[in-house]
This record gives C-alpha cells, sequence and structure tokens, in this order.
C-alpha cells in the first residue's frame, strides 16, 4: 500500500502571507456581516455567499486541471465540518448580529481556543489540562461574565437576550469543527479541494435553511443597498475565499497552538475596526471582558499536557500519515520546526 508522505515543512514567506491574511480577513469579517444583516435576511446572506465561495474554489480547480471529485471515506468528515464551521457556526453569528455589535460578538467568539482545549482534554489520547489550564477555562468564563454584566444587571433574565447565547453556541460549534478538521486524514483531498467541499456543503444547507424559515420575505429591492452588496462581496472575497484558505492550510502545516494566535489578534482587529467604522460602543465591559478572555486563553494554551507519550518508535510513523495517530502526527511536526 502506498502512504502520501507527511506534509513538508512550508516555506517561511508563505506562513507569514498565511497568518496575515487570517488576521485581517476574519478580524473585518464581523463588522462586514453587521452591514450585511442589517437589510439581508441572516441565512441567505450567509449561505449563498458560502455556496458560492466553494462554486469559485471549484472552479479555480478545475482551470487548473486537478482532480474534482473527493473519496467517499473523506466525505463524512466534509459534511460534518461544513455543517459545524459553517451552518451552525457561521449561520449563528451572522443571527446574533443583528442584534448584537460586531465588537461584541468577535470578543466572544476569541473563546473558541477555549471550547477546542475542553474538547482535547475529554478527548482519548487528547491533551489534559493542567490546573494553569482549568484556571484559564474558569477566566474565560468570567471574561463572558464580564462582557455581558451590563445586561445581567439590567434585566430579569439574561436569556431573553439570545445575542450572546447565539455566538457562544457558534464559537462552541466552529470549535467542534475545527477539532475535527485538525484530527481528520489528508492522504487524498487537496486542501483547496477539501475547503471547496465544506464551503459548498455548509453554505448550500445554510441557504437551504433559510429557503425553509421562509427568509425569502425578507427580500425586496430596499434590502439590496449599496452597502450590503459590499459586504456581501467582501465576505465572499476576504473572508470566505481567503480568510478560510489560509485557515485551512495552517491547519495542516503549522501546530495548533500558532494557528490559534487569530483568538488573540483578531478581537482587537475586530474592536479597531468595529469602533473607527462603526462607531460602535466601546466600553469598559468589553475592555475588560476581552483582556480576561484573552488571558483565559493564554493559560489554557499553556496548561495542555500530552495525555499519552511520544516515543522514537512513533516517530518513526512521520512518512506514513495514515500510520501515525493525531498526536503522532503533530509530534512530526514540532519535531522538524525544531
Amino acid at each position: 500500500m502506498t502512504h502520501a508522505a507527511f506534509p513538508k515543512r512550508p516555506a517561511v514567506w508563505s506562513v507569514i502571507l498565511a497568518f496575515t491574511c487570517l488576521y485581517i480577513s476574519w478580524g473585518t469579517t464581523y463588522y462586514a456581516i453587521k452591514v450585511g444583516v442589517a437589510t439581508l435576511p441572516p441565512a441567505l446572506f450567509a449561505g449563498s455567499r458560502l455556496a458560492l465561495a466553494g462554486l469559485v474554489l471549484f472552479a479555480y480547480l478545475a482551470a487548473r486541471r486537478q482532480r474534482l471529485w473527493m473519496p467517499w471515506r473523506e466525505l463524512p468528515s466534509a459534511v460534518f465540518v461544513g455543517v459545524t464551521m459553517f451552518v451552525v457556526g457561521n449561520g449563528l453569528v451572522n443571527l446574533a448580529e443583528k442584534s448584537e455589535s460586531s465588537i461584541s460578538a468577535a470578543v466572544l467568539v476569541a473563546t473558541t481556543p477555549i471550547w477546542f482545549a475542553l474538547l482535547e482534554s475529554l478527548w482519548p489520547g487528547g491533551e489534559r489540562l493542567t490546573i494553569a489550564g482549568w484556571l484559564g477555562l474558569g477566566l474565560g468564563l468570567a471574561g463572558v461574565l464580564v462582557l455581558c454584566a451590563p445586561r445581567l444587571l439590567e434585566n430579569d433574565n439574561f436569556f431573553t437576550d439570545a445575542g450572546p447565547l447565539l455566538v457562544l453556541g457558534s464559537a462552541f460549534s466552529w470549535a467542534v469543527g475545527s477539532f475535527v478538521l485538525r484530527r481528520r486524514r489528508r492522504d487524498a483531498s487537496s486542501h483547496l479541494l477539501s475547503a471547496a467541499y465544506q464551503l459548498m456543503i455548509g453554505g448550500g444547507i445554510l441557504t437551504l435553511v433559510g429557503l425553509i424559515s421562509g427568509e425569502t420575505r425578507e427580500l425586496n429591492a430596499a434590502a439590496f443597498t449599496t452597502p450590503a452588496i459590499s459586504s456581501f462581496i467582501y465576505l465572499l472575497v476576504v473572508g470566505s475565499l481567503v480568510g478560510y484558505v489560509a485557515y485551512n492550510w495552517l491547519l495542516g502545516h503549522v501546530a495548533g497552538a500558532m494557528v490559534g494566535t487569530y483568538a488573540y489578534v483578531n478581537p482587537v482587529v475586530a474592536i479597531l475596526v468595529g469602533w473607527q467604522l462603526g462607531k460602535e460602543e466601546l466600553s469598559p465591559w468589553i475592555l475588560g471582558g476581552m483582556a480576561i478572555i484573552l488571558a483565559g486563553v493564554a493559560l489554557v494554551r499553556m496548561g495542555g499536557v500530552r495525555a499519552t507519550g511520544i516515543t522514537e518508535t512513533s516517530l518513526g510513523n512521520c512518512e506514513s500519515e495514515t500510520e501515525a495517530t493525531p498526536l503522532e502526527r503533530e509530534a512530526c511536526g514540532l519535531a522538524r520546526e525544531r
């Protein structure tokens, strides 16, 4: 049997470019979403552009005469990732920003690495959290409470304000999809082909959700404003194509801790954009909540310990990704970096 070799260490310039694209694209998408859903229905707005982004990737691959089919054994993971990251993850953010500010949404989404770490700690053979890691989880929750404190103090029932809960649900679902994406085997399909399937599947299902829920009733001439159309194009090109392709590529070429740095940078970019362009409120509660959440994320990242040791024998599986466990593949990548 022939096995695909473990991905080689990428060039430094390509890693820097990918991180730059990821930071800028995802840091600015929150405000773009806010502008778009102001007049356009959230599910159709998000689903149509995600599906269109998938079609663009397929067209690009076809123009380069690259393979467009995906092996059946990889299709279930593509469906799962498409649903968790796009139908639920992206869909809930778009719905939440009908009422939630882009700044608040970005800060709450910063909890994604915390949920990811929790999934790792519960997964057999995954990273177990130390006391510092668990402290970080608690700190992240405290940051969410600080961010939501004004509403907690003003409302008799916090759960009547669904915005923060929708964003937290989005962050958790995105963490689940990223967890699966990080661990699935890449022995056949390219990163672009995988991204194309995930975008098409997720965008197609989300569009269907919008149609079934009757969002077409909200579509009229007044809904297609210049800002809304501009945000659609921006999110299609920058958010769905540039950002997600860069994210997908980084997950397969650098350590997970490095990829997760977007959780520190994106909220800062989103705050600056929402504050300057959207004139959104930048309260002490938001800044305090962000600082506490990011401190919690830092503690979680420092508080992960391997549940299973990596031996020299297991490192011998580096040449065969299909024979190496997820932990061994991570160790192979770290060994090459050293």
